[in-house]
């Protein structure tokens, strides 16, 4: 194990330094510099090598956090890192957007700080690539089999490294123009630069995965003709559909989904270019709607478009700093956070209910009417009386997402289920054989670390159906199987 009596001796939480809120809105890059290997050797320490290890549970892909702290420790950081991927296809992409859920059910963080398991993360991986660690691993032998996979979102871009490494021929079908999924269109730069996707597609490229972008299934290509050209499909679309707020004024310019928003400003980067007028936030009072991720994305992409103002609105109370008795340890509770993007400015507003999208006397939006969150038997509700405006060129609407789009196709036999997901079964199989599910568009909308898990998971299940027998390849999580609760 790590030091025995290293959370002993380091009761505290040690974090890289994030960069000035000034000169970080000044840019796209991360907000977070690279930690001190020291402070990560320190923290690692801390872990304590639990008999039950509940960071394993915590985190679907039952990282071997434990294995992988104590070698970091020690120094020897590429075995660490080799620890790491051999649950973890793309540790870069959990270290930097996944919320942790292996830091909530850190035993010790029973009564202290948990370990920065992220950070230590992110920095095994960064090193890796520096010093030239990561290599493309090849299959040892091709089965022959074909296999394609829609969508390149982090559960598909999982299924198909773990496939072309068994030795299945992979192609990725990504209807967008740059692989990734929301990984590259999604999520800003600040928190995810794109050049740590770009380089772990180069490295997929190179052990045979083939991609092919600009291509919609279902539009593009039929769905039945991408089934009678492969032995098997993975359907890893995502949960795309973004809850709506439809309240009067609803069709006035100026009010947009989030994901609408952050994929503008991403295409926009990549071209070199600023996006269009109106979906651009310089001069602009920008009322974001919904206290998640993304939400917090948007406020960050405003801060740093130049807006005038920036007012996140949730609808329901502000979370508690402790965990509460409903959530006891090792559940992942849901804490007030301070995000980056918060820290940059502007104003959080918690019991803030929209009634209405209100126009000037020229039909152009100029705000919001809010009033006061009341709780009844039916649920949430506006309180009669306590409305007020507030002032708004551009709203957006981060609300999370209903489910997938639908596979509207005669005949290819996936259905969807009473939430919208599309039907499958525990080992992510559906009524159409060889055609199978994983991520978003079978869970819902969930964390990134989960469509990462599904990913590998689905691999599994494919590999087996292609070779008629058991995988041998890992499958840390089943299509029913859920978090903490």
């Amino acid at each position: 194990m790590a030091d025995p009596r290293g959370f002993l001796k380091i009761r505290e939480r040690e974090l890289a330094a994030k960069r000035p809120v000034a000169l970080r809105l000044m840019d796209w890059r991360e907000v977070v510099d690279p930690a001190n290997p020291e402070v990560v050797a320190r923290q690692a320490s801390r872990c304590m090598d639990c008999g039950v290890a509940f960071c394993h549970q915590g985190c679907p892909l039952g990282n071997l956090i434990p294995e992988w702290n104590d070698l970091t420790w020690r120094g020897r950081e590429r075995e660490a890192l080799d620890r790491l991927h051999a649950t973890n296809n793309f540790p870069e992409f959990t270290g930097r957007a996944c919320p942790a859920p292996c830091e909530s059910a850190c035993v010790l963080g029973i009564n202290q700080d948990p370990v920065t398991i992220k950070q230590i993360e992110n920095s095994l991986i960064d090193q890796g690539f520096a010093e030239g660690w990561v290599v493309p691993i090849l299959p040892e032998r091709l089965s022959g089999k074909t296999v394609a996979i829609v969508g390149s979102g982090p559960a598909g871009l999982a299924a198909a490294q773990q496939l072309t490494r068994a030795g299945h021929t992979v192609a990725v079908y990504e209807r967008d123009e740059r692989v990734g999924g929301l990984l590259s269109l999604g999520i800003p730069s600040f928190k995810l630069e794109k050049q740590l996707v770009e380089r772990r597609v180069d490295q997929m490229k190179q052990e045979g995965t083939r991609f092919r972008t600009g291509i919609e299934i279902g539009k593009d290509m039929s769905w039945s003709e991408l089934r009678r050209r492969y032995d098997a499909v993975v359907v890893a679309t995502g949960a795309t559909l973004p809850r709506p707020l439809e309240l009067p004024g609803r069709e006035l310019a100026g009010i947009h989904y989030a994901m609408d928003y952050l994929t503008a400003q991403n295409r926009a980067e990549t071209l070199g270019v600023e996006p269009s007028g109106a979906l651009h936030a310089r001069g602009k009072h920008v009322v974001v709607i919904g206290g998640g991720d993304t939400g917090a994305d948007c406020v960050g992409t405003a801060h740093r478009q130049g807006a005038r103002s920036v007012t996140n609105l949730a609808i329901g109370k502000r979370p508690p700093t402790v965990r509460s008795t409903s959530q006891p340890w090792p559940v992942h509770p849901t804490l007030f956070e301070v995000s980056s993007s918060h820290e940059e400015g502007g104003e959080r507003r918690y019991l803030a209910s929209t009634v209405e999208y209100v126009a000037d006397e020229l039909g152009k939006l100029r705000g919001l009417m809010v009033a006061e969150t009341g709780f009844t038997e039916q649920g949430r509700e506006p309180i009669l009386g306590t409305e007020h405006l507030i002032d708004a060129d551009l709203v957006l609407i981060a609300m999370g997402f209903t489910g997938p789009e639908a596979i509207a196709e005669n005949g290819l036999g996936v259905e969807t289920t009473k939430r919208g997901a599309l039907a499958r079964t525990a080992d992510f199989a559906t009524a159409e054989s060889g055609v199978f599910v994983a991520g978003d568009a079978g869970r819902g909308q969930s964390l990134i670390v989960w469509a990462i898990a599904e990913g590998r998971a689905v691999a599994a299940s494919v590999d087996a159906f292609l070779s008629g027998a058991p995988s041998v390849l890992p499958s840390p999580v089943g299509a029913n199987d859920r978090a903490f609760a």
